[in-house]
């Protein structure tokens, strides 16, 4: 398995019908290609092959759909003021899924082998890059398990592939503050479990929070430890920061948190402005005496969807703990400039996180 590979390509004849660039959801409409590779035991990884997007035929007793062996990545790409297409670390998500993919006992990818292909097909359907001001292509690497049985065990084929999206911000508020409800019932996950993973039971294990606090009006769950509902792990779909009385503080990976790389690109960031910040057990009962003590400056999430998404309210045992009057923190802010400014070229890249997307 190496990058000797060639990656087969077979360009679509009818190319679909573009959306509205100025009015994108998230994740509804998909580009012409994909990407998609084969593994079978005793052969590995093989077939790389870049082809017209369409449906795939699995067999019913496809191990995915009884026992949940899959995973899956996010992230974007973005083009420029003077066109040039670029990627954001997109080798951190490639590291990430051969993590997942450790966990849930799916074989290791050739990293280099699928960023190669990655570049390949955001290439070919470079005009699908909504150049809008905040959106962009999100791009879904995933695998699947293949093999037509019903036992218990680790499947022996899989299917990995890329498909993407023109998308527009992934809350309908864009940048505008959110509101969150602490959950105090239901737990993602526990340390030991698979919340480390990117992989889909995680994700189906969230739902029924989700839809409760939907139904309340709130955007987002917010999850506290499966154990003693006490500490503060992270939001369904970001990892969450507080600010108070001038330190940022976020839960420290636990072997229940998701390790993102907006997280890990906020810190990043942080430490280079010589702000104040720490990743640490932080408790529901710390923040909300913060918040009565007036210290509670500013609390966001970040996540490759939403980028930076600021929480303007809380709702925890019966309280509505209302942020910086519900509006947008000057700290979130500048987050989210210079990070979108990074990853669409207007802003210095002192770190070397975007990769530039040529033809090849």
């Amino acid at each position: 398995m190496g990058g000797h590979k060639a990656i087969d390509i077979q360009l679509t004849a009818t190319k679909k019908e573009k959306p509205d660039f100025t009015n994108l959801g998230f994740g509804k409409v998909f580009t012409d290609h994909m990407l998609m590779m084969d593994y079978k035991e005793g052969e590995g990884w093989h077939t790389p092959q870049i082809i017209p997007y369409q449906p795939i035929s699995l067999d019913p007793a496809s191990v995915v759909f009884h026992y949940g062996q899959t995973v899956f990545e996010g992230l974007k790409a973005y083009k420029t003021k003077d066109n040039k297409i670029f990627l954001f670390r997109p080798e951190k998500n490639f590291q990430r899924l051969n993590s997942s993919n450790d966990r849930l006992c799916i074989p290791q990818l050739d990293e280099e082998l699928v960023l190669e292909g990655l570049k390949k097909l955001v290439w070919i359907d470079r005009e699908w890059i909504p150049t809008v001001e905040g959106t962009s292509l999100y791009i879904r690497p995933f695998i699947i398990s293949t093999q037509p049985y019903l036992g218990v065990s680790a499947s022996t084929q899989y299917k990995f592939m890329i498909i993407m999206s023109p998308v527009g911000s992934y809350y309908k508020e864009g940048i505008a503050p959110v509101k969150i409800a602490v959950e105090e019932k239901y737990a993602r996950t526990v340390a030991g479990g698979t919340g480390t993973a990117k992989t889909g039971g995680n994700y189906a294990a969230s739902l029924k929070a989700q839809e409760i606090a939907s139904g309340k009006g709130y955007s987002q769950v917010l999850w506290l430890d499966g154990k003693e509902k006490k500490y503060i792990e992270e939001v369904g779909s970001m990892n969450i920061f507080f600010k108070i009385n001038g330190e940022v503080v976020t839960p420290a990976l636990n072997g229940s948190i998701l390790e993102g790389i907006t997280r890990n690109s906020i810190l990043q960031l942080l430490k280079y402005w010589n702000i104040p910040v720490s990743e640490q057990r932080i408790s529901m009962e710390e923040v909300h005496a913060a918040y009565k003590a007036g210290q509670l400056e500013e609390v966001f999430g970040t996540g490759t969807a939403a980028v930076i998404s600021p929480v303007g309210e809380l709702a925890w045992n019966g309280e509505h703990l209302v942020i910086n009057n519900g509006e947008t923190g000057e700290l979130s802010q500048k987050l989210y400039d210079t990070l979108t400014g990074i990853q669409y070229g207007n802003v210095e890249d002192p770190f070397n996180w975007v990769l530039e997307v040529k033809e090849n």
